[in-house]
């Protein structure tokens, strides 16, 4: 039986609310044990090494998309990152830039999301004005409701806000995750707005006409949604759309 391994992690120390702390990589090593984690390692770390260490966590089964970090340079999930994948048994562990600092690993993607629904209208705008609740359900086509369902599994974990390069040099960008629920939205046949509406909306170098398609949302995803599809379907539906407006 082989021996276990010495993994050693190098993460990232930080708290903003401390005007004397600066930001520094700290060490921590731990014995690795079978089907470790990442989310497993920093479990144990805090439990038996330092309680103060920060990062987020809800349902450790890469639903919640909370853990989310840059784990040797690349954003991913904790929960879903195996120690196994590095024989260096070296990792880096960084936060999403992009986003808020809450303290070491941990940032706001909350804030971002919020923000982001609130400036694209990430919401239905039925296109039935009739409020009764008492009213049967209006019926769904089997192939419409697939395709939203395809697009409802985001779990806003913001990865691939981190991993876009476009996003990094420009802020006001809505990044992948706010295309794919425009998408979303410009497919439900509930929804009342036209492809003149969401172009006034993404029709733009923030939106749909701003991405560089360098693949790093695509590659990163660790729900594999497809990024790059949807946001060439919307390209082509604005540029169509700006046409009839010219």
């Amino acid at each position: 039986m082989s021996q276990a391994r010495q993994l050693t992690f190098s993460i990232f120390r930080y708290d903003p609310q401390d005007p004397n702390d600066k930001p520094q990589m700290v060490n921590y090593y731990i014995t690795e044990t079978p089907g470790m984690t990442v989310f497993i390692a920093l479990n144990k770390i805090r439990e038996t090494q330092d309680p103060s260490l920060q990062f987020d966590f809800v349902c450790r089964a890469g639903i919640c998309g909370s853990c989310a970090m840059v784990i040797n340079g690349k954003p991913t999930l904790a929960c879903r990152t195996l120690t196994a994948n590095f024989p260096g048994a070296e990792m880096s562990l960084m936060p999403l830039p992009g986003f808020e600092l809450i303290g070491d690993l941990s940032v706001n993607t909350g804030k971002f999301m919020r923000e982001l629904a609130e400036r694209l209208q990430l919401w239905l705008q039925p296109n039935d004005t009739d409020m009764d609740i008492h009213r049967i359900e209006a019926p769904m086509a089997p192939e419409e409701a697939a395709k939203l369902y395809e697009f409802e599994r985001c779990v806003e974990c913001g990865v691939c806000v981190s991993a876009c390069a476009t996003k990094q040099m420009r802020d006001t960008f809505v990044g992948a995750v706010g295309l794919m629920k425009i998408a979303r939205f410009e497919l439900d046949s509930r929804d009342s707005r036209s492809s003149d509406d969401f172009y006034h909306v993404i029709g733009n170098q923030d939106g749909v006409f701003g991405c560089m398609t360098l693949l790093g949302c695509q590659d990163t995803c660790p729900k594999d949604l497809p990024h790059m599809q949807q946001i060439a379907y919307l390209r082509r539906k604005m540029s169509i759309s700006v046409t009839n407006i010219i």
